[in-house]
């Protein structure tokens, strides 16, 4: 596991961080349906700052491991809408976050290519 860290870490860092905008940059298209075009604008450009992020993180780890840390991204949708947004939070919705932090953390901690 600590190999697959080592040899990922960066890519898995960016990754979550490209989410981060992502989230964050969909959170303020919501907020801008009050006719808000600069929240409107805010969202575009964090958004696209995830995008490039995304990108670049490919240079830091493999496809198989780096994808599915993506998944992330309905972690951070559900707290930002429970936070944010006022939304209810389920004890299945908080149950599926707990199953996908699990699985993200296994899937970055892959051992298979250890030799």
């Amino acid at each position: 596991m600590i190999n697959s860290l080592r040899k990922n870490g960066k890519g898995i860092i960016l990754m979550v961080l490209s989410s981060l905008f992502v989230c964050i940059g969909q959170l303020f298209w919501k907020l801008s349906l009050g006719s808000n075009i600069i929240y409107l604008l805010i969202g575009f450009i964090l958004y696209g700052c995830g995008a490039l992020i995304m990108i670049y993180a490919y240079r830091f780890g493999k496809l198989s491991v780096l994808q599915p840390v993506l998944s992330i991204n309905y972690v951070f949708t559900l707290l930002l809408g429970y936070f944010v947004l006022h939304e209810a939070m389920s004890l299945l919705k908080f149950l599926g976050i707990i199953i996908i932090i699990i699985g993200v953390i296994l899937i970055g901690g892959d051992t298979s290519d250890i030799s």
